[in-house]
């Protein structure tokens, strides 16, 4: 058949396959950083499967890391930087009136 012949039919799309986040020489570990920042984000928190593309079995073991690094205080439990730099402002604004005073 024709293209001009099949007017509803789609076009066939290449997709390139990602490649999965964690190879096979990777070990997941609690002290292997590199690896673990990945599956976390900026506030802290565990990513979910579907955005890090990992198995079930590699979403356990990865969350089972992470927590164990929090526990061993290699990560934070709440990363608010943001916040930080809030106090930070306003203990200075104090501190300044306390001197004008």
């Amino acid at each position: 058949m024709d293209k001009s012949k099949r007017p509803f039919l789609k076009s066939k799309r290449s997709f390139r396959r990602r490649l999965p986040p964690i190879e096979s020489g990777d070990r997941i570990d609690y002290r292997n950083m590199n690896l673990i920042s990945r599956f976390i984000s900026e506030q802290g928190k565990i990513l979910s499967r579907r955005v890090n593309r990992l198995t079930l079995k590699q979403q356990r073991l990865i969350t089972i890391t992470i927590k164990q690094a929090r526990i061993l205080s290699l990560l934070p439990f709440l990363n608010n930087e943001k916040q930080f730099e809030r106090t930070e402002s306003t203990d200075r604004a104090t501190g300044l009136r306390t001197r004008n005073q």
